[in-house]
């Protein structure tokens, strides 16, 4: 993490901590510590292979699921560990937070790798907004088998605007060990963050902070979020001016440039044939997750200095030019450096410069949208019928491309115990 985003996410008190005198940082000079989800990770155990074959409806089989996180965690004696976070619609997980906290969060990348794919395959539209689904059976039985010996505490936030404002305010404070807090704190985020449509919509825009997003790994919230709002041959605009780049790190990146959003059956086909690929399930869940499956069409809008038109068009979106579209949808963006707030439409329906209703969106990661005739089921999922008719004929061999320490010593128990 650079300084300025430890500072933004955590405060003055802990970025002072981090710098030295002369500004410069170290993180040597304090106890924060930036997970390296590659390589600092430790398994604690593993969820057996049915659950993972029952989740995955049988693409992955004998592949027991790793339950891993950080090693400073697990090892570092701590009195206590408080997991705090807030409780909102998640296209992977249902509904985030809890302990996807610990095994994704500060997990590995065998464990984040195949619990996206398990999501992905799961169907998204199966999954957003609910509280209990094939993956989180998988968490639960981690937390439940594995982290007894941890003193594991959750803090968990629900945030919601007040009504007529655009800013977040904490609408609940749900704090427990177990999964009695999580569950209480998604019925309320659902009454918060579950915004329903009475009718599919036409026009999205959806606005990604440039401080917050950087990547399409993350803006593509804008897509997961909304997708269920959106009417079949419906067009979602996305003003991305912060967006540089597709992944979170060099890897992800280049395997996002190589193969794109191309939809669910040809995400599987190129798993099948590229090795690179097939050791990083996660990178082929987001490419699942981040196409409209051909049922809208997506233009990302980012300052062409940043992203090029060649490079949106070769992924698989449209190029929409940011100035234009900003014109048209009434919105003056921060300066390029930083400097300003933006001014934006309202949340809801809007009509842009040349007379078009459009539907707009000041931040994707704040709820998930649906039209009504979506959650009744009057138009089923194109998502889950491409997941049904896919190529992907033969169960997956899944080659963990990760050297984990495994401290697991089998299913439910432990070479080295977590000392307390």
């Amino acid at each position: 993490m650079t300084r300025p985003q430890i500072r933004s996410m955590f405060g003055d008190t802990i970025a002072d901590a981090v710098e030295d005198e002369s500004g410069n940082g170290s993180e040597k000079d304090t106890d924060l510590i930036v997970h390296d989800w590659r390589s600092d990770v430790i398994t604690i155990g593993h969820v057996p292979s049915s659950l993972v074959s029952t989740a995955t409806r049988g693409f992955v089989c004998d592949t027991s699921w790793p339950a891993q996180l950080n090693r400073h965690v697990w090892e570092g004696r701590h009195d206590l560990v408080l997991s705090i976070g807030q409780v909102v619609p998640h296209e992977v997980t249902g509904m985030a937070n809890y302990n996807k906290n610990i095994f994704v969060g500060i997990g590995g990348a065998d464990a984040i790798n195949l619990s996206h794919f398990i999501g992905a395959v799961a169907g998204m539209e199966n999954l957003m907004g609910t509280a209990e689904n094939p993956l989180r059976n998988i968490l639960q039985y981690a937390s439940e088998n594995f982290l007894g010996k941890l003193p594991l505490w959750y803090i968990l936030t629900v945030m919601g605007a007040e009504a007529g404002g655009r800013e977040p305010t904490i609408r609940g404070v749900f704090i427990g060990n177990t999964a009695e807090c999580y569950r209480k704190a998604c019925e309320l985020s659902l009454r918060q963050n579950f915004k329903v449509i009475d009718e599919p919509l036409q026009n999205m825009v959806v606005y990604l902070d440039p401080d917050e997003y950087h990547s399409t790994w993350l803006g593509n919230k804008s897509i997961y979020r909304t997708r269920m709002a959106i009417k079949d041959g419906g067009s979602l605009i996305v003003i991305a001016p912060g967006v540089r780049k597709f992944g979170e790190d060099d890897l992800v990146d280049a395997l996002i440039r190589k193969h794109g959003y191309r939809g669910t059956p040809q995400a599987l086909e190129d798993m099948k044939s590229d090795v690179v690929l097939r050791s990083n399930l996660g990178v082929v869940a987001h490419l699942i997750h981040g196409s409209s499956e051909g049922r809208f069409e997506v233009t990302y809008c980012p300052r062409p200095q940043l992203l090029s038109r060649e490079e949106v068009n070769s992924v698989g979106f449209k190029w929409g030019d940011i100035e234009e579209m900003c014109t048209k949808y009434s919105i003056s963006l921060p300066s390029a450096d930083g400097g300003g707030l933006p001014i934006l439409p309202d949340d809801g329906q809007n009509i842009s410069t040349d007379g078009t209703l459009f539907y707009f969106i000041c931040n994707p990661a704040m709820g998930l949208w649906a039209s009504r005739d979506r959650l009744e089921g009057q138009n089923m999922s194109k998502d889950r019928d491409s997941h049904d008719s896919s190529p992907l004929d033969d169960a997956v061999e899944i080659t963990p491309p990760q050297d984990a320490h495994d401290g697991s010593g089998g299913l439910g128990g432990w070479i080295h115990s977590p000392p307390l």
